[in-house]
């Protein structure tokens, strides 16, 4: 199941709104270094959260979180790693969050999903 660019950001936009109704304060969207991307960099209280965002129709190949590899967490790690450098901010509060939205269904907020 291969998503268009518009039904991504169309993602990110609902992830986005999801969680500003939660309190956060937008920091970046899909911030680029060499390691990858991060959706959204928001924060939330005084910790920095780095949002991975996926969408999906329906669950018939697995669904939102089955999309999130180890590959893909390790890429998120070092994206933040970098950006936390790269601002003076290595001894910040963070974590890694993930937001799921799958076809209709409500949003599903994933905190620290490294553990």
């Amino acid at each position: 199941m291969r998503l268009t660019h518009k039904q991504g950001v169309a993602g990110e936009e609902a992830a986005w709104a999801f969680l500003q109704q939660q309190g956060c304060k937008l920091v970046a969207r899909n911030w680029h270094c060499p390691f990858g991307e991060i959706d959204l960099i928001v924060k939330n209280g005084n910790t920095i959260v780095f949002v991975e965002v996926k969408y999906r129709n329906s669950n018939r190949f697995g669904g939102a979180a089955y999309s999130i590899s180890a590959a893909k967490l390790l890429k998120m790690q070092r994206s933040a790693e970098y950006y936390l450098q790269q601002n003076g901010l290595t001894q910040a509060n963070c974590r890694l969050d993930a937001v799921l939205i799958q076809g209709a269904a409500s949003i599903e907020w994933l905190k620290n999903i490294t553990g």
